[in-house]
């Protein structure tokens, strides 16, 4: 979990309660967003899966459908097609879990998700539990099991920075954007990395290896973010997590790893990440990329053509997306008054049920 940074995380025209702690809670934060929806009267659309949008030349105007799903009425879902002068795509990087194939999970026979689908460590207690993966969700799943009396082992198979959570009582990462205010990149990337030293000790005797590139570096290249340590660290270093390296195959109850070894495993969760989703529903654009992120690099890679926009996408985190915002909302209202000016009718968005299905 990490701190918020008001700058960037609070939404606009309604700061922060001032009793917020440094870490919020969930609830505190679903809270903070309905009381925002309420007090500036949005009535964002729940349960609403978008199928397709593609841009109408002849109208000039987004048509994007959508299934709104009935739960208590199962098969009766009903279809929706918006008509928009804009279309923001925020559903930004991670859109969807990444569920890798591997030789012979199919035989395996134990249970396995996605750390997606991880609630608690209940369901685990005495149970060898592999987790697959290195990264926060990784880490975070396996201190869990820990607490909940379960014997995790993480599959290590690339290298990965961990940070510490808090150096001087401060907030990591929000000492990384304080320092980027002044210094270049790669000279942030060598001060963290000292710290980190300095703090954590050299984790590479556990079997976590740094990579070549600084955490910054690999996060803004790659969209690798850094692990910050909130105590799962400490458990690999008393042995109460176990690291090996790369899975080789999956065998009925066990798991045979690169370096020959052989566990018995009872239950698999898969933190090995997620991915957009774009390139699913978004038709007859080419501003994204195969892989769902945006054509042109950081900064500019908000804006499309014919009123297309993207936030959540620069693989700057919470900052990034920020920054996505701001310039988008700035363009959309500078084209609604320059249109308006002109005395146009707007249409700016659309809303019709075309059919049950």
């Amino acid at each position: 979990m990490l701190p918020y940074i008001p700058s960037i995380c609070q939404l606009p025209k309604l700061p922060f309660p001032d009793d917020f702690p440094e870490y919020p809670t969930k609830k505190q934060f679903t809270d903070y967003l309905e009381s925002y929806a309420k007090i500036f009267e949005l009535n964002p659309q729940f349960n609403e899966t978008v199928q397709s949008a593609r841009y109408d030349e002849m109208g000039g105007m987004w048509r994007v459908r959508t299934v709104v799903s009935r739960g208590g009425n199962a098969g009766r879902n009903t279809e929706v097609e918006y008509i928009c002068q804009w279309l923001v795509v925020a559903t930004g990087e991670n859109a969807e879990c990444v569920m890798p194939e591997m030789e012979g999970l199919e035989e395996f026979g134990g249970r396995v998700i996605h750390s997606c689908d991880y609630k608690s460590g209940e369901a685990y207690r005495g149970k060898q539990v592999l987790v697959v993966g290195c990264g926060n969700s990784a880490m975070e799943v396996c201190l869990d099991l820990c607490h909940h009396k379960a014997f995790p082992t993480m599959v290590v198979r690339d290298s990965v920075h961990v940070l510490p959570r808090e150096v001087l009582g401060k907030s990591t990462f929000e000492l990384a954007v304080a320092l980027m205010k002044w210094l270049p990149l790669l000279l942030t990337d060598k001060i963290l990395l000292v710290l980190s030293w300095m703090i954590l000790g050299d984790i590479k005797k556990y079997g976590l290896k740094r990579p070549s590139e600084g955490p910054l570096e690999l996060k803004y290249t790659q969209g690798k973010t850094p692990v910050l340590d909130i105590g799962a660290l400490g458990k690999i270093k008393s042995g109460a997590i176990r690291v090996v390296p790369g899975i080789k195959r999956f065998l009925h109850g066990r798991v045979e790893l690169i370096d020959g070894r052989v566990l018995n495993v009872d239950s698999v969760i898969m933190a090995t990440g997620y991915r957009s989703n774009v390139p699913f529903w978004l038709q007859g654009s080419d501003f994204f990329s195969k892989d769902g992120i945006p054509k042109e690099p950081f900064p500019n890679g908000w804006k499309g053509k014919s009123g297309l926009y993207a936030v959540g996408f620069t693989r700057r985190g919470l900052s990034g997306a920020s920054l996505d915002a701001v310039r988008i909302a700035e363009d959309i209202g500078r084209v609604w008054k320059e249109e308006t000016k002109q005395a146009k009718q707007i249409i700016a968005c659309h809303r019709r049920c075309s059919s049950q299905i």
